[in-house]
């Protein structure tokens, strides 16, 4: 038995996300790429490529990530390059978008061969938390001046319009698509575009999503402007496919019965933490309620409250559910916690450890 915490990843489970997108990639003539920022756990890139038609990142070393292990186009994003990274990452991408046009006026003559392309931002999106909103005031993601950019057409070939997040709702996704042929129309249908990308946060692959509205509406997008679409699938690409497996430490009673486990927000599913939200478990109706605790020393290192078909004691093991975007990029060694291993159940059942964390990775990852 895989000692705890880790994550375990299920291809079979992966499989059925993968095969959403294959489907809508065969129905909308839209291309898939994986944005690495949501997920990286690059042992199941195996199956995942067969699948998808690349990587999109938000860094150098997402790049050249996605080249070394993901077969397909890889497509390079940053917020902002530096001087010392430019090379690298023309090295490693099919295509580069830029930020800013600031961005791409300074990195004209070194990516003069390079497919480039431009985020846009039109004002809207489908976030319900400002942290993560690309369209809240003030917003540093992307140009939203078409007049602006209509001057530097001549230097791409391509957009990237990112405002879905967490959207799970195909009339909102209509809806904001429209909004972004009324406001960009006029950059979208000329001759020299012949790409775009719509970001993730589209949630096409959940339960119940429309996937042929959804498909027939990339395709007449795609056809209008005549473009190559490119999806960029976080959460989509791997949602209900991870669990977080942890033990109970302690258990106590303080006002509300209590467990604490061998895990932590903070340091295992950060995006708890910063958007207030609680973990998922299933089944979750039981008659013996626990809020269930991080063993790190941050106060509200809590993963929630469920229910349990018997009280909890020490060494029982509790798995969180859905637990793969956003958590394996964002593992931290806060208070020295043991770092989750990665393990895989793999398409047999069989289950593989892929990755163990040591104390000497803790020491390295200092100084």
């Amino acid at each position: 038995m895989i000692k705890t915490p880790y994550y375990l990843i299920d291809k079979a489970a992966l499989l059925r996300n993968m095969e959403k997108i294959a489907y809508v990639r065969e129905h909308s003539g839209a291309k898939a790429l994986l944005a690495l920022k949501c997920f990286a756990t690059w042992s199941v890139f195996d199956l995942m490529s067969q699948y998808m038609d690349g990587t999109t990142s938000s860094s150098l070393n997402e790049v050249k990530l996605g080249k070394l292990k993901f077969a397909g186009e890889t497509h390079a994003y940053s917020v902002a390059y530096a001087d010392d990274e430019i090379a690298e990452v023309l090295a490693h991408s099919d295509k580069i978008i830029f930020n800013s046009i600031g961005q791409l006026e300074r990195f004209a003559d070194e990516s003069a061969a390079h497919v480039r392309g431009l985020r846009l931002n039109p004002g809207v999106s489908s976030s319900a938390f400002l942290i993560a909103d690309p369209s809240r005031p003030f917003s540093r993601l992307g140009e939203w001046d078409a007049d602006k950019v209509s001057l530097v057409l001549d230097q791409i070939s391509g957009f990237m319009i990112h405002n879905n997040c967490e959207n799970n709702d195909f009339s909102l996704f209509d809806q904001m698509l429209t909004e972004i042929e009324n406001k960009f129309g006029s950059l979208l249908e000329q001759p020299q575009i012949n790409w775009v990308s719509l970001g993730g946060g589209i949630h096409f692959t959940g339960d119940g999503y429309p996937l042929d509205l959804f498909c027939a509406r990339l395709k007449a997008f795609s056809e209008r402007y005549g473009v190559q679409l490119y999806l960029e699938p976080g959460e989509a690409s791997i949602t209900m496919t991870t669990s977080l497996e942890v033990t109970v430490l302690d258990t106590l009673y303080n006002g509300k019965q209590l467990a604490i486990v061998d895990s932590s927000i903070e340091a295992h599913m950060l995006d708890l933490l910063i958007y207030r939200e609680s973990a998922k478990m299933a089944p979750n109706n039981g008659e013996h309620e626990y809020m269930v605790c991080g063993k790190s020393c941050l106060a509200g290192d809590i993963f929630g409250e469920f229910k349990f078909e018997q009280p909890l004691k020490v060494g029982d093991r509790l798995s969180f559910i859905d637990a793969a975007g956003y958590t394996m990029v964002k593992k931290n060694w806060f208070n020295g916690v043991k770092m989750p291993a990665i393990a895989i159940r793999q398409l047999d059942g069989s289950v593989e450890l892929v990755k163990e964390f040591s104390f000497d990775d803790f020491v390295n990852s200092l100084s």
